[in-house]
């Protein structure tokens, strides 16, 4: 595990990645192919990896940013007030016109555990105005990224944190294979057990990798944490909420095992409630 010098903490978070609505449908189990569910009431709620995390290490304590992309749709303005409700920077949020935001379908069942299926939108259209962005990072600064952006300009913006002295955490979800030398500028490349396999599966490898194991906690390297209490609900955005809450922990100056222990809390918290984030207004 590296821990390697980033700089003061400076408590800045800038998160690259993904915003979606979440249509949540309760179902009693997860259909089939060719089965049809009847599921209780449907709900719109907010998701998306990149925003997921944002509104999580806006929650922690850090100074964040989001940049991304919405459509020109109630969707997209909805979801800028939002994250503007949580003190979250939208200066390089774009809003994209002639393409919907994105959406995600989640079928939650009875036990928490979900199905999602989900249509990018505007998430497709992230490229050289959100790497743009990236030039108002500096040392001591996280740049926070999930894998839901197109894969070459994942990995534009990882070289471009890196280049200018920013500690680069990389959520390796949905599992996409990066090139070797990429992967060794993240510290720490963020997988579930899942995507730990399919990571060992690719033969490529990643110096700093943090594997969270759902009910059993997370392990970075040699240090190992056990997951906090929680009376699970929704399973949808823990992961997500873990990432965030490490990345503000981290930005904020905690050492690895400090950081780890609010990751976990983080996520307690997540998978304690219905959807993917918190209300502006809830408890952390």
């Amino acid at each position: 595990m590296s821990t390697g010098a980033h700089g003061p903490a400076s408590g800045r978070v800038f998160v690259l990645g993904s915003l979606n609505r979440d249509l949540l449908i309760p179902v009693p189990h997860p259909p089939a192919p060719g089965e049809t569910v009847l599921g209780g009431d449907a709900r719109m709620l907010f998701g998306g990896k990149g925003a997921n995390q944002a509104v999580a290490a806006a929650v922690a304590g850090a100074s964040t940013a989001m940049i991304g992309a919405v459509g020109d749709d109630e969707a997209g303005r909805a979801y800028r007030a939002r994250l503007e409700a949580f003190g979250i920077g939208t200066s390089a949020l774009r809003t994209v016109a002639g393409v919907p935001t994105g959406v995600a379908v989640v079928c939650l069942d009875r036990q928490g555990d979900n199905l999602i299926v989900v249509s990018p939108g505007a998430n497709t259209r992230v490229g050289r105005p959100e790497l743009d962005a990236l030039e108002a990072l500096g040392a001591g600064d996280v740049l926070l990224m999930p894998m839901e952006i197109d894969p070459e300009v994942a990995v534009a913006a990882l070289r471009a944190g890196a280049a200018r002295g920013a500690r680069v955490v990389l959520n390796l979800a949905p599992f996409t294979p990066l090139p070797a030398e990429v992967l060794q500028l993240a510290d720490p490349v963020i997988v579930n057990e899942t995507e730990a396999q399919q990571l060992a599966r690719s033969g490529l490898r990643a110096p700093s990798l943090l594997t969270t194991l759902g009910p059993r906690g997370a392990r970075w390297g040699d240090l190992a944490v056990g997951a906090a209490p929680a009376t699970v609900v929704d399973t949808t955005g823990a992961g997500d909420a873990f990432a965030g809450t490490l990345a503000a922990a981290l930005a904020l100056g905690a050492g690895p095992e400090e950081a780890m222990a609010a990751a976990a809390r983080g996520a307690a918290a997540a998978v304690s409630r219905l959807g993917a984030q918190p209300e502006p207004d809830a408890p952390a």
